[in-house]
């Protein structure tokens, strides 16, 4: 973090993220037999799939990704299910201490717990996803050391 220059933007979240895959329509069945997910738009080889105020791009490519610790995490109101819906849906899951998945194209998403950790969402943001959801007492002190709450 170089705070020499003033003018310098800082960063305060993520957009969107986009991920390049063999068949948008086989990735929107496959991410929708494991996650819950209003759809925001579609194009010629594009699918947007909303997150609140966030979203995932599916754009059709023929790159796999290699094996390896790029990935993206996505944020879940509870994630008790997710292993067993990664298997069944065609998903490879992979040993190590977080859940961690590949999808068919080999995109490495990890899943997280919202309340295990200091991502929030401004609670207008929750009202609006239909969402009430609380902290790990964890999670409340890691935002708490940092003055974010």
């Amino acid at each position: 973090m170089d705070r020499g220059s003033e003018t310098k933007p800082r960063l305060v979240g993520i957009n969107h993220i986009a991920l390049e895959v063999g068949n948008v329509e086989e990735a929107l069945a496959f991410y929708g037999r494991i996650f819950d997910f209003t759809l925001r738009g579609k194009g010629k080889g594009s699918a947007f799939i909303d997150m609140g105020d966030q979203f995932i791009a599916l754009m059709e490519g023929s790159a796999r990704a290699p094996r390896g610790h790029r990935h993206f995490g996505l944020v879940v109101d509870d994630r008790s299910s997710v292993r067993a819906r990664v298997t069944a849906a065609g998903g490879e899951l992979l040993d190590g201490p977080f859940l961690d998945f590949l999808d068919p194209w080999g995109n490495r998403v990890e899943v997280v717990d919202y309340g295990d950790i200091q991502f929030t969402k401004a609670p207008q943001v929750l009202r609006g996803m239909g969402l009430d959801l609380t902290k790990t007492e964890k999670a409340r002190r890691e935002l708490a050391e940092k003055g974010l709450v």
